[in-house]
């Protein structure tokens, strides 16, 4: 009798086996099973065992379909090709924890009709800070330096990341100029604004190109860099 028993249990964890290797298979080709039948020579066994074996080889069919698709979904997201769809956007962020403050938000450029410089001028382009204007995802602004001292990082709405970098004549008190390359750029996509910015990290006074072009190339800001500067000349 025992015999009997350990013999039906070695029957039934060979039908396991190979129902496993048949749904692995039917998984991936997508043959059904039942293409493949097997003759079973082992007589009678009693339906309490078969039903418990039938639950076992569903439960293994289900693993393994779930096995597969994980391993897909891991594939897709590990593989080298650009992922469709939007890209994500800084707006959709929650800004909420950090302070605010109510700001009215001109542009300017580089030019003659913002700074009074020409192109030929040493200082041509180079702000209070001593750094380049730049319009990048962390861009050169100006701003009222009791206000938001120089190095202050701010997220503004629209245009993104701003770095105090200049001062001006007319910047005074919760006022901003933010640098735009051309007064297309500035017509186009900004003119002037009432809006709140948040205060990302307030300034010490100082800002030099290093510590600009390390904000604009961390890593993992790279899927945010043409957010802003894609559309404009």
């Amino acid at each position: 009798m025992n015999f009997f028993k350990k013999y039906l249990k070695r029957v039934g964890m060979l039908m396991l086996f190979i129902a496993a290797l048949l749904t692995t298979f039917q998984s991936i080709s997508g043959v059904e099973a039942s293409s493949y039948s097997h003759s079973n020579d082992q007589g009678a066994i009693e339906s309490k065992e078969e039903s418990h074996l039938d639950h076992k080889l569903k439960s293994i069919g289900i693993a393994l379909k779930n096995l597969q698709h994980i391993f897909s979904e891991k594939t897709q997201i590990s593989s080298s090709k650009e992922v469709t769809g939007e890209p994500p956007l800084l707006e959709n962020r929650d800004w909420s924890p950090y302070p605010k403050k109510r700001v009215v938000a001109t542009g300017y450029t580089a030019g003659f009709e913002s700074t009074g410089k020409n192109p030929s001028d040493p200082q041509f382009g180079i702000t209070y800070s001593g750094v380049k204007v730049k319009r990048d995802l962390y861009s050169t602004i100006a701003a009222d330096p009791n206000v938001f001292p120089i190095g202050t990082i701010l997220f503004i709405r629209g245009y993104g990341f701003g770095v105090v970098a200049d001062t001006g004549s007319a910047i005074k008190g919760n006022k901003l100029d933010l640098y735009y390359q051309s007064v297309e750029d500035v017509y186009n996509n900004w003119g002037k604004k009432t809006l709140d910015v948040y205060i990302l990290e307030m300034g010490n006074g100082t800002l030099t190109e290093q510590t600009l072009k390390n904000l604009n190339e961390k890593k993992s800001m790279q899927v945010f860099r043409q957010q802003y500067t894609k559309s404009e000349s």
